[in-house]
């Protein structure tokens, strides 16, 4: 069975060369990150988590988390002494406000932290990503006296946060839930009602437990515009900030689930001995706004929980197939079997793991820097720009990212062939781990949705326009790099070794740049179909959203793997460094780009008719009959 090892020179390439972390360093808020200090960070980071948590990966699915009598949950061997280390070492604080405790980092850098630790170890990793979206919300909305009671211990991790959102009879459909809220005399609020799929709802690995949850006060008004939001604390919290009763809120069951053992999904109740104490975070009836902010936040690690899955994954499968020997190879000696990482296949399914992990990488980071500069760009056209970025690219971070996870463990276990479906090699508990999120945050149909119903017609379609046409720049740019003299090696002109290798690497980036053309230009087609769609049949649009979003992960991938090819090229011809990596590495970048979009992006072209077909196939065969007639 393969350790995990962090892909320190594929994360700094990204960092360095596709979304400018010299950039985002210069911004006032981000001064003491600057790259060398975020690489030292991240390569310490790495080594601990891989070290702390990559062995326990096995140990969280054979065990599982398990639901005491008194109503506690005890998590597996190791986990509660991994986590007071990762709480010592402070990794959980890398992004957040200094004055409460956090290191002030940009979001990407936590965003690159977590890439790591749910690699390392998933089931785990849930726990530090609700937590860090419940200190998010707090921050942006709870009053100075919640974020000084809650936010010190939470960002420390000595607390942990929880999103609370399901209920048994209203899952994605959040306006029908039905837990209550009632104002008590001293201010406070008292909760009734139940909360299923709740991850972390109970463990054993801190001092408490802070639950956001959403309910209704009275009198609110029906669907999602009555949903209020509060704090529970497992424990109530004295004047003081020391700990005082126990609330009146219990984890009653876990699931029993597929994968990601190790995390407990809890089925919670709240008031079962009279009522659950909470606070109220902002206005009432305003929750479902203060909760859709930290959905979006988790959004983007749900997308890179697609991403480390598949980075595990596509190690071991790699592993594997660099050892495992079957069959001959064409050319190989008769006299011996060949490593089955010479036939073409196999070459073939280790590739498209590896081009579509870079695709990932890159989108998922690109969307993070962007939250850090709608967060703290000094100039507010950038700032609102960078929003739009963010809510463009979130559906299809969680989307596509997601289910490239489910597909890409499906290629590790075929790489492993009949060893690939026994649990000792490994790669059956990452297939198994990886299909939850395509589920997790709103599933990816209601991503597909979002997407194509709200964040396509933003500014009149402007949004998405302006994004395809940077994408079209780019391909025509690369579609004339063998005849531009600023591609070809411009760097070292006078060396005819250099202007060589550049003039064939510049038909290469042209040979891209084609392909990326054809990608932008059906996405294009697709986009103006759906917009149309929206405005005059919506269930058209809808019948499309899904293979759309596939469409625009997929171009966007291609997109992404140029700009990275583009980089490669040009480093190579000034001699390599500024985090870019030695010769081989830059070319197998480029390499991997192309092979991404010669073979991949086109693709795209096939889900065109998809998205168009329209709704009216969909209702042509009857569903709602007897499977027995």
């Amino acid at each position: 069975m393969a350790g995990y090892v962090p892909p320190f020179r594929d994360i700094r390439f990204v960092l360095s060369n596709v979304v400018d972390l010299p950039g985002l360093a210069a911004l006032e808020a981000y001064r003491h990150a600057d790259p060398d200090t975020c690489f030292g960070l991240i390569d310490e980071a790495g080594r601990f988590l891989a070290e702390v948590f990559g062995p326990l990966n096995t140990i969280g699915d054979r065990f599982g988390s398990v639901l005491r009598p008194d109503g506690t949950v005890e998590t597996p061997p190791g986990f509660r002494e991994a986590y007071r280390r990762y709480v010592d070492s402070g990794w959980g604080a890398v992004p957040f406000a200094p004055e409460f405790g956090g290191g002030g980092f940009p979001w990407v850098v936590a965003v690159v932290i977590q890439e790591i630790l749910t690699s390392a170890n998933m089931a785990f990793s849930l726990c530090p990503l609700l937590n860090q979206g419940a200190i998010d919300m707090l921050t942006r909305y709870g009053t100075a006296q919640q974020q000084a009671t809650y936010l010190e211990n939470m960002i420390a991790g000595t607390w942990t946060g929880t999103m609370n959102l399901t209920e048994p009879e209203a899952g994605s459909d959040v306006g029908a839930l039905r837990t209550r809220a009632v104002p008590a005399p001293d201010g406070s609020w008292l909760l009734t009602g139940q909360k299923i799929f709740i991850t972390f709802g109970d463990h054993d690995l801190c001092d408490n437990i802070i639950h956001l949850v959403l309910a209704r006060v009275p009198d609110a008004p029906p669907g999602t515009k009555g949903i209020s939001c509060f704090i529970v604390p497992k424990f109530l919290v004295n004047a003081d900030g020391s700990l005082g009763e126990r609330n009146d809120v219990r984890c009653v069951s876990i699931e029993h689930k597929l994968g990601i053992h190790a995390s407990p999904t809890c089925v919670m109740s709240y008031g079962d001995n009279g009522a659950a104490v909470g606070y109220l975070v902002g206005e009432a009836n305003a929750g479902m706004r203060y909760m859709f902010h930290m959905m979006n936040v988790a959004r983007l690690s749900v997308g890179l929980e697609g991403l480390s899955i598949s980075e595990r994954a596509y190690q071991a499968a790699l592993a594997y197939a660099q050892q495992r020997r079957q069959g001959r190879a064409i050319g190989a000696p008769a006299t011996e079997s060949s490593l089955i990482v010479a036939h073409p296949d196999v070459r073939r399914m280790l590739l498209t793991m590896k081009a579509e992990i870079e695709a990932m990488r890159a989108l998922l980071y690109t969307n993070a820097a962007a939250m850090d500069r709608a967060r703290h760009h000094p100039d507010a056209d950038e700032r609102q720009a960078s929003q739009e970025l963010v809510e463009l690219l979130t559906p299809v971070c969680k989307g596509w990212c997601t289910d490239l996870g489910v597909a890409i463990t499906s290629l590790a276990v075929q790489v492993h062939g009949g060893m690939g479906y026994v649990e000792e090699t490994g790669v059956a508990q990452h297939y198994r781990d990886s299909r939850i999120a395509p589920i997790y945050e709103g599933t990816n149909g209601i991503q597909a949705i979002d997407l194509v119903l709200r964040k396509l017609p933003q500014r009149g379609g402007g949004v998405v326009k302006d994004y395809l046409g940077e994408m079209d720049a780019l391909a025509a740019y690369l579609a004339n790099a063998d005849a531009d003299a600023d591609v070809a090696a411009n760097a070292n002109p006078d060396a005819d070794a250099a202007d060589a290798n550049a003039n064939a690497g510049g038909a290469v980036l042209a040979l891209i740049g084609d392909r990326l053309a054809a990608g932008v230009d059906v996405l294009r087609q697709a986009t103006d179909w759906l917009l149309d769609r929206v405005a005059t049949e919506p269930n058209d649009a809808l019948a499309g959203a899904t293979p759309y979003l596939a469409m625009f992960g997929l171009v966007t991938g291609g997109w992404l793997l140029a700009r990275s090819a583009l980089a490669a090229h040009r480093l190579l011809a000034g001699g390599g460094g500024g985090g870019g990596g030695d010769a081989g590495f830059l070319a197998q970048k480029i390499a991997t780009a192309r092979f991404y979009c010669q073979e991949l992006l086109p693709e795209a072209v096939g889900l065109l008719p998809a998205v168009t077909a329209g709704a009216a196939l969909l209702y042509a065969v009857d569903l709602e009959a007897s499977p027995a007639g």
